[in-house]
């Protein structure tokens, strides 16, 4: 098997997987889309160069390659969403409570999370 195919393939899902991650709760979004990036480096460099000037996520996954840090409006953007699927999904989606503590004890873990990446600093 081409590896080169299997790669873009890979990233083609992940790219997938990330998007659905923006409406899908517990679904992350820029892990897959830093995946994508990093498959598509390997696969195609066209797909690379793609997904490096896309103006939705190109940012983050740039702020992300380069130092390890989030801008603070993709912070409240991921954080706000979290919480706004997690919420909808335990009061209106769940009738257990257990299955609720357990959404809200992810959504807190993934708060963490990305609240412990340093900010980015605006140039």
């Amino acid at each position: 098997m081409n590896w080169k195919i299997a790669y873009v393939i890979l990233g083609s899902l992940s790219l997938v997987l990330g998007t659905l991650g923006i409406i899908v709760p517990l679904l992350p979004t820029t892990p897959f889309y830093l995946l994508t990036a990093w498959l598509y480096m390997r696969g195609s460099e066209r797909m690379y160069r793609m997904v490096m000037s896309n103006k939705y996520f190109s940012a983050i996954v740039r702020d992300f390659q380069e130092d390890k840090s989030i801008s603070l409006r993709t912070k409240i953007f991921i954080v706000s969403m979290l919480w706004g699927s997690i919420l909808l999904s335990a009061f209106l989606a769940v009738s257990s409570w257990w299955i609720r503590f357990l959404l809200l004890i992810v959504a807190i873990g993934v708060t963490i999370h990305v609240l412990s990446f340093r900010t980015k600093k605006k140039k």
